[in-house]
């Protein structure tokens, strides 16, 4: 009686196996670490804290509660982008794209920084969760994990 194979088995009688590299990782480096997911997720909750205050700045331009009208669109027309923006950046992060490293640290820097003067205005429901937001996306991004993924030049460093 003839080796029995499984259905799908490639012809060398080894069975197929599915990929274990999920779509839009870079191939071969294995799933994208927890750490790097995290930071993902950061850039996208600060993405979506400028989107709110941006349709908040939208909101007041056009009830005419914005020092000038021009300059409320203009804020809000600006905050969309930059949302948009830093929205890319966490889709390159959560891909594992070395690219996007640098700008969610100049993300996380601005954040930081920016909270800081929030919290100093004294604007503690916007600056306390900016200022978690950043400490944690630094967090995420300087884990061993995401130094080894996103950092050019440090494979085989220890």
């Amino acid at each position: 009686m003839p080796p029995q194979h499984a259905p799908g088995a490639l012809s060398g009688g080894l069975p197929a196996q599915p990929s274990s590299v999920p779509a839009g990782t870079p191939s071969g480096t294995g799933p994208t670490p927890l750490a790097v997911r995290i930071a993902a997720l950061v850039q996208a909750l600060e993405a979506a804290g400028i989107l709110v205050a941006a349709m908040m700045a939208g909101v007041d331009a056009l009830t005419g509660k914005s020092y000038h009208r021009a300059s409320g669109v203009a804020i809000t027309l600006i905050g969309i982008a930059t949302a948009l923006a830093l929205g890319y950046v966490a889709r390159g992060l959560n891909g594992g794209r070395r690219w996007a490293r640098t700008p969610a640290m100049l993300t996380q820097l601005f954040a930081g920084i920016f909270s800081i003067y929030l919290l100093q205005a004294p604007r503690l429901d916007w600056g306390i969760p900016g200022i978690i937001l950043a400490i944690a996306g630094f967090g995420a991004l300087l884990a061993p994990a995401s130094l080894e993924l996103l950092t050019p030049g440090r494979a085989g460093k220890s």
